[in-house]
């Protein structure tokens, strides 16, 4: 039996699940189900990534500490995640005592590796808000392929990294200013030290053989850069214990947390940790990942694992980004959808076929199209798989299936020789080509129903063996098609177990008929996408957007208003209760000309105003006027 500890990359705190990011959990889900179903151990690791200035920033913002940010967050993204299926044997906290110890033993490694270097770098700051900026708070150009409004980091198209004030027309994402060049001493990983290692692991099929040729075009055919490992105060993570004043960078204790909270489910469980994390251990390790982050995971992470000795990963299975409509997910047209916006209105499995449908072992991007999503779903799903059981349980709940499989011309041997090859496209991560070759079968055993008609033969009581038998052969080659699809549509094969008496629990129940139990009263199975729910969806998209955007500059609770901070309020919530003539006297109320009033598109209730103050000095603002102000 195989051992696999698995892991998704880790959601950040700071905002809500997306169905951009629901690619790769549904992508991990479906792959850790596939094994445990084909009777091996494996055990599926996340937790929520929660350190960083943004982390920070947001919880002063909104009057609350940190640790109350991310605790909020970790319920709301384990609610969307349990929505849609996955199923998580720990999700744990970056955060956390367990993580904290990881990074300390990995520092300890590379410290006595002599693999740290301190140098004193040159930092964008922004003055207004008296801190230096991390590599997130700073938009501009690529420097390498010059794509504007990039994050300071890396660069999303032509994936390079470089520092934040390599950008070219950096402005600060906090007050929109030009940050200014400051000085600074960071802690830096000398990871070209371990050239040789990274080279060799990078090619020795761990990866994708796309980000294997990218890593040696881009990166491994020159010396690498030392890595920028920490950022001065203030700063929400933890602090570095020779290096007071100064916290581990997000990415370095980020894919820590995959060891940490390894730890604490090896405790909860009595596990032996070692047995899981170490080269000798015995278990493989899978990380499922984006593109974009493929650089962290690629060359840092093997460089502390391979330093720290802990066990480097078996496989990086990495994805491409999603788009809708063929397009990047936007707010304007209500295709940047929240997990939660999605639940309200469709059925989970519907998304984790649709996507199974268009995934591949290629490092490369997949399209929601919704049109297609409605009309695929209702075919495939509706149309052809569970139709082969609503059409023909409700004809033997009281006689059960036939004592022995009867003669079905072949068609569920024949299934059943391609579960080895449905098995391999699972194995490998390409799961459209599964999903193809189920529907195939599908498409051979719905002709088989209709042939037989079983409606018809229920009319005629001299033919009721004839009808069982018929039954028969529909719910077993149903069945067979339930058990294939049960990683992707693992509510379904439940239903299945529980109609024919026999829970799905294993890959080689595919192979046998099931023969002589019980069928019980047929209920129902999946619905039909309706396309007025997907309207209803992007709709509701387009106004939560527009009220976030509006909502955005709204004072934090016990901050001092000012007028610019006003309008932006007026489509939240009303206020209710009574303040004191003191607290009254502390806003900050000045009169203004508004000089320009233009719409604000999918918006509602919002205006976006040009005020003047005075002189030369001018404010842009959004207020919830729009139903009474013609602009």
């Amino acid at each position: 039996m195989r051992r696999l500890l698995v892991t998704s990359a880790l959601p950040y705190a700071n905002g809500p699940i997306h169905l951009g990011h629901m690619v790769e959990y549904i992508q991990t889900d479906i792959w850790v189900r596939f094994q445990k179903l084909s009777g091996h151990r494996a055990i599926y690791i996340c937790a929520d990534d929660t350190h960083g200035t943004a982390i920070m920033l947001r919880a002063q913002n909104e009057g609350r500490t940190e640790k109350d940010l991310i605790a909020e967050m970790a319920g709301l993204h384990q609610k969307d995640f349990a929505g849609f299926g996955v199923e998580f044997d720990h999700y744990g906290s970056t955060d956390s005592d367990a993580s904290r110890a990881v990074c300390e033993e990995i520092w300890t490694a590379l410290r006595d590796a002599d693999l740290i270097v301190e140098e004193e770098v040159e930092q964008l700051y922004d003055a207004e808000k008296g801190m230096f900026l991390a590599d997130r708070m700073v938009r501009g150009t690529c420097p390498h392929c010059g794509t504007a409004d990039q994050p300071g980091d890396n660069c999303s198209k032509c994936g390079e990294t470089y520092s934040p004030r390599d950008l070219k027309y950096p402005i600060s994402s906090l007050s929109g200013s030009v940050p200014e060049v400051r000085t600074a001493k960071h802690l830096f990983v000398r990871i070209e030290k371990l050239h040789a290692f990274l080279d060799e692991w990078t090619q020795s099929g761990a990866l994708p053989p796309e980000s294997a040729n990218y890593l040696k075009g881009y990166f491994l055919d020159k010396p690498l850069k030392d890595w920028d490992i920490s950022r001065p105060a203030p700063y929400f993570g933890f602090e570095i214990p020779d290096r007071p004043g100064n916290y581990w960078y997000v990415w370095y204790d980020a894919p820590i947390g995959y060891i940490g909270s390894s730890r604490e489910w090896a405790a909860r469980e009595g596990e032996d940790f070692d047995a899981w994390w170490r080269p000798d251990g015995g278990a493989e390790i899978h990380h499922f990942i984006g593109k974009d982050i493929q650089y962290f995971h690629t060359l840092f992470w093997p460089a502390m694992l391979k330093t720290a000795g802990f066990a480097l990963p078996t496989k990086v299975h990495i994805h491409g980004f999603l788009t809708v409509d063929g397009e990047k997910m936007a707010k304007s047209k209500g295709t940047f959808i929240k997990a939660s916006t999605y639940l309200e209105h469709l059925d989970p499995g519907a998304l984790r076929y649709y996507y199974a449908s268009r995934l591949s072992s290629k490092v490369e991007d997949i399209d929601l199209n919704l049109d297609d999503f409605v009309a695929k779903v209702n075919t495939d799903l509706v149309g052809k798989v569970v139709n082969l059981a609503s059409r023909s349980a409700k004809f033997v709940k009281d006689s059960g299936l036939s004592a022995a499989y009867p003669d079905d011309g072949g068609l569920f041997r024949e299934a059943a020789a391609e579960g080895e090859a449905i098995a391999a496209a699972y194995e490998a991560g390409d799961y459209s080509h599964a999903m193809r070759r189920i529907l195939d079968l599908a498409d051979k055993a719905n002709p088989f129903v209709e042939n037989a008609a079983p409606w018809t033969l229920a009319k005629d009581p001299a033919k009721a063996a004839e009808l069982q038998d018929v039954c028969t052969v529909a719910l077993n080659l149903f069945r067979q098609l339930a058990i294939y699809l049960a990683p992707v549509l693992p509510e379904l094969a439940v239903k299945t177990g529980d109609l024919l008496n026999d829970p799905i629990t294993a890959w080689s129940q595919a192979s046998e008929p099931l023969v002589g139990t019980p069928v019980k009263p047929f209920k129902h199975m999946m619905g039909r996408v309706d396309p007025k729910k997907i309207a209803a969806m992007t709709e509701q998209s387009k106004d939560e957007s527009a009220a976030e955007q509006a909502l955005a500059a709204t004072p934090a609770a016990g901050a001092t208003p000012t007028f610019a901070d006003g309008p932006e309020a007026l489509e939240a919530e009303p206020l209710s209760g009574e303040i004191t003539f003191d607290d009254f006297a502390k806003v900050d109320l000045c009169v203004a000309r508004v000089v320009e009033a233009e719409e604000v598109p999918d918006a509602r209730k919002l205006l976006r105003l040009t005020l003047s103050l005075g002189g030369d000095e001018r404010r842009t603002v959004f207020a919830g006027i729009k139903a009474a102000y013609d602009p």
